[in-house]
């Protein structure tokens, strides 16, 4: 049979007489055509591949001369290895600045004064603008910012957003140096810095206050060096949406979701070596003798005099890619169990005030059976130790389960994938497929948060057991306040517990999910820590909450922060900054753990003299409001009452930044800025490939030979004659 007519009955299954007729008449009219089809085929394939080859000519050719290019700016730059570039508008490469942090920190008690020093340095022989988004601990009041430019220092000075964003700009195009300090989240800043002249350095000074961590019998100073990538959920913005405020330089465009993913994205270091070399001093006076002094996740040198304790970082070269903790235990004689600071100004007296509740008895506390649900975080942000460190915190809560519990775990990433699909008992057959679960998980993906909150706490069944819900996370997300809503909305009965994992997680969203889930929050930034931490974390689970704390001022006129006092676990202190116009009254403090009643009186009046407890008062005051927005209080009587609260205190906030500009202009109206991004290091242990994916880092031949085949195809999809059957 003809290769026509097998082909006509392949497709048809039909009868052959007649199609085989037909395909007969073909086969004998088409001995010269299909000559030709040949000769036209040759020819046809010779054309395609003369074409291929000569594009392909012209693209080594191209990338040749981008290769010539790049080595002969490398070679009048006199750029050095591990040099960071970027391209301006007009197509030149520039040196971008370059940044050194050091960081002076004074504790003194509970308080802690921070000064940070950002020097930025133009490399190249352009006028640059430099803009750096960079972290600090989430409860930082910023309240001071200097430009130093030689011996020159200049005072910002406090301003609405708005407002210091047209001075900052307007300075800018006049060709003055200026500074502009700019909040994006609570542990979120934007330092912009403009008319860096050629080779010329601009030191920016920023002061913060803030109050210490006391848990457990420990003190605790985190200080945040780097940024985690944050996952930026929704739909992008078109441009004409955008608030102006909001255009930022960073890898993402904004969403309908995170509106300033912009600006809190910054651009992430893939070269040799890292950027941003720190140094760190800590002038520690504690107030008590010692009996620990460590640092989990750095090198340090310390000494003594006296009362004061002085702690440097121990290597020569330090990098800003991983957070720095410093803690410290008092002798068992002064441990704290209260401690209260007053500032007076003007008429107006501020309290900071601890107390340390009591322990409960073990042997009188009743352990009830509880619904633990576990949320681990497998997304690509994840990678490397930090994946290891939450599947061994996991496995070590399976293994703190009782007969009379329930259980499920739940695994995200830019999906969610629930073990069981409800809580079940933790037997031994249960527990046994969980541990097998979880050491097959692995990091990928996205952290897409809310499904994994949501179905957790949305199967709440009605039961006489604690609900309890264990959240193992970096929190690299980008839609805070969208999930605090909602874990508001929908936490029922259930208490969330946040876990930070890896060496620098975005402590807002820990501390405040914790908040909201009236729960607790802890760190875990390295392997060796994970049992110390998780058994901490267990004592918490395990034992009864210190609940309906109430602080009563009697008579007096007291302004209260936070106006909701949180429920307490073990070991954490209830704290809170009051505004009052009296020092000689009483203030009791009373609280319930199961069916027993606690209290304890402190007088105003014994309180230690300290400064800046206005400052910390103003800032958990901002906190509270912030914290009302997710409650749905009006954003904007909120809004008034934060400005209001920030110009007062001279605090950088949501509503309000620091700006500071030079009188006299420096840069030539001739001269035009270069505005640059600057980069932040991937935090220790993270895999960039396994957050933004398999991108590759140079130039492959990958795009060539898309480019090649599909110019084949549509060579020869043109080149190739068409032909008819008559008759069919």
């Amino acid at each position: 049979m003809p290769r026509k007519a097998r082909w006509v009955k392949q497709q048809t299954g039909g009868a052959m007489t007649t199609v085989s007729h037909k395909t007969t008449n073909i086969d004998h009219r088409s001995t010269t055509s299909y000559a030709w089809d040949e000769a036209w085929g040759l020819l046809s394939m010779l054309l395609g591949y003369l074409v291929i080859c000569a594009i392909f000519l012209v693209l080594l050719a191209t990338q040749a001369r981008a290769d010539e290019t790049m080595a002969e700016i490398e070679h009048l730059d006199d750029v050095s290895q591990g040099s960071l570039l970027f391209q301006n508008p007009h197509g030149r490469y520039l040196q971008a600045p370059s940044l050194n942090t050091d960081v002076a920190i004074h504790v003194s008690g509970m308080i802690v004064r921070a000064k940070v020093r950002q020097a930025f340095k133009n490399n190249s022989d352009a006028w640059v603008e430099g803009i750096y988004v960079f972290p600090l601990p989430e409860d930082a009041a910023v309240d001071h910012m200097r430009m130093q430019i030689g011996e020159r220092v200049i005072e910002g000075q406090i301003k609405e957003r708005e407002e210091a964003k047209r001075t900052y700009d307007q300075a800018r195009q006049a060709g003055k140096k200026s500074a502009l300090i700019e909040q994006e989240r609570p542990n979120l800043f934007t330092n912009s810095v403009a008319n860096i002249g050629p080779h010329e350095t601009v030191t920016i000074e920023i002061e913060y206050q803030q109050l210490l961590r006391y848990e457990a019998g420990q003190f605790r100073l985190r200080f945040p060096l780097t940024i985690t990538p944050r996952y930026i959920p929704g739909q992008p913005i078109q441009q004409e949406e955008n608030v102006s405020q909001f255009n930022g330089l960073g890898w993402s465009v904004n969403t309908n979701q995170v509106p300033d993913a912009s600006r809190i994205t910054p651009p992430l270091w893939q070269g040799e070596g890292k950027l941003n070399p720190v140094s760190l001093v800590i002038e520690l006076n504690a107030g008590f003798p010692l009996t620990e002094l460590k640092s989990p996740y750095h090198a340090i040198q310390t000494s003594a005099h006296k009362a004061i304790h002085t702690i440097t970082l121990a290597n020569e070269q330090n990098y800003a890619d991983r957070d720095f903790e410093l803690s410290w235990t008092p002798e068992a004689a002064h441990a704290p169990r209260a401690a209260l600071f007053t500032e007076e100004m003007g008429a107006e007296l501020y309290h900071l005030l601890m107390v340390l509740p009591p322990q409960p008895e073990q042997n009188k506390t009743q352990r009830l059976p509880r619904e633990v649900i576990y949320i681990i975080d497998t997304s690509g942000s994840m990678s490397g130790i930090s994946i290891q460190q939450a599947r061994q915190a996991l496995l070590l809560a399976l293994d703190r389960l009782q007969p009379e519990d329930t259980f499920n775990v739940i695994a995200f990433n830019s999906s969610i994938n629930l073990l069981f699909g409800q809580a079940l008992p933790a037997s031994n057959h249960n527990l046994d497929a969980a541990r097998r679960y979880v050491n097959t998980l692995r990091a990928n993906g996205g952290t897409n948060i809310r499904p994994a909150l949501e179905a957790a706490l949305n199967i709440q069944n009605e039961s006489a057991a604690l609900r309890q819900v264990v959240f193992l996370t970096d929190g690299s997300v980008g839609n805070e306040a969208e999930l605090f809503s909602m874990i508001h909305q929908r936490l029922g009965q259930s208490r969330l517990f946040t876990v930070g994992i890896g060496s620098a997680p975005n402590s807002h969203f820990m501390h405040k999910a914790a908040q909201f889930g009236r729960g607790s929050f802890t760190y875990i930034g390295d392997v060796n820590e994970v049992q110390s931490k998780m058994k901490a974390l267990f004592q918490k689970l395990e034992t009864p909450l210190m609940r309906e704390l109430q602080a009563d001022f009697g008579n007096a006129e007291a302004e209260v922060y936070p106006k909701r006092l949180p429920d307490l676990y073990a070991g954490e202190p209830l704290i809170i900054s009051t505004k009052t116009n009296l020092n000689t009254h009483t203030i009791i403090i009373s609280g319930k753990r199961q069916q027993s009643t606690w209290q304890n009186s402190i007088q105003l009046d014994q309180g230690m003299k300290g400064r800046g407890i206005g400052t910390l008062w103003a800032r958990r005051k901002i906190a509270d409001l912030m914290d009302q927005q997710h409650e749905g209080a009006n954003k904007e009587i909120i809004k008034q009452q934060i400005i209001a609260t920030a110009l007062q205190h001279h605090l950088v906030s949501k509503h309000t930044s620091l700006v500071a500009v030079d009188a006299t202009p420096s840069r030539p109206e001739s001269e035009a800025i270069e505005q640059q991004a600057m980069p932040v290091n991937l935090p220790h242990g993270q895999v960039h490939e396994k957050i933004f994916g398999l991108r590759p880092r140079t130039a492959t031949a990958a795009p060539l030979h898309l480019t090649l085949g599909a110019l084949f195809l549509l060579l020869t999809l043109l080149l190739k004659p068409r032909r008819t059957i008559e008759g069919a």
